[in-house]
């Protein structure tokens, strides 16, 4: 093994900040995530809405890539994106997805595993007009996932709509929300010499149920 590598087997933590128990938790993960992603909030978490989106292309490959939770409803987890990238090909072929949320400020992740479905056009109209100006314009200027010949082609794209459009931008007809409807969430909280918490919640039969998983 290099010195590198060496390094990299010899990074440890031991995790000591909190604990996790089924009372705790409650008896609906929606609930339970909102808490949870309020306390990250208040901890000051890095980027504390991204979560890791991975995906099945029709080849079934996985792809996995940070994208931003934008919405959080008792239906699931909403999120933004240009239909014709990657991710929404994907989405097309295969709608099963996963994701992970990590607080390590706060020594927790948390696991979704469900099915992602496009939120009805009025969600994403209200949204994508709360948006910035130029993240407006960039939802028209970027091809998202394409091969382009240069960064050249983007900054000509964005001064044509620019140009184009003003300051009343409308949302892409390409560009729009999912959200995911979970069926399977996870809560781990880290503990001492690896003996971490992991509460898992599985959608059954109309209902939640709740069981404990060894770490």
């Amino acid at each position: 093994m290099s010195s590198q590598g060496s390094n990299i087997a010899h990074i440890r933590k031991d995790y000591r900040m909190a604990e996790l128990d089924e009372a705790t938790a409650g008896d609906d993960p929606l609930v339970f995530f909102g808490r949870w992603f309020s306390e990250a909030e208040k901890a000051r978490v890095l980027e504390v809405n991204a979560m890791t989106l991975a995906t099945v292309d029709a080849e079934h490959k996985p792809h996995a890539r940070i994208v931003l939770l934008k919405g959080l409803d008792d239906k699931g987890f909403v999120f933004y994106t240009n239909y014709q990238s990657a991710k929404g090909h994907n989405l097309d072929a295969n709608p099963f997805v996963s994701s992970v949320f990590f607080w390590g400020e706060l020594e927790r992740q948390v696991r979704i595993e469900g099915i992602a479905e496009k939120v009805e056009t009025t969600e994403s109209d209200q949204y994508f007009s709360s948006r910035p100006e130029g993240s407006r314009i960039g939802a028209w200027a970027s091809p998202q996932s394409r091969i382009i010949s240069s960064r050249e082609v983007l900054e000509e794209n964005y001064q044509m709509y620019t140009d184009k459009f003003g300051a009343q931008v409308p949302r892409p007809p390409h560009w729009g929300g999912y959200r995911i409807i979970p069926h399977r969430i996870e809560f781990w909280q880290g503990r001492s010499s690896r003996m971490h918490d992991r509460i898992l919640f599985v959608y059954e039969e109309g209902r939640w149920r709740k069981f404990r998983l060894a770490p």
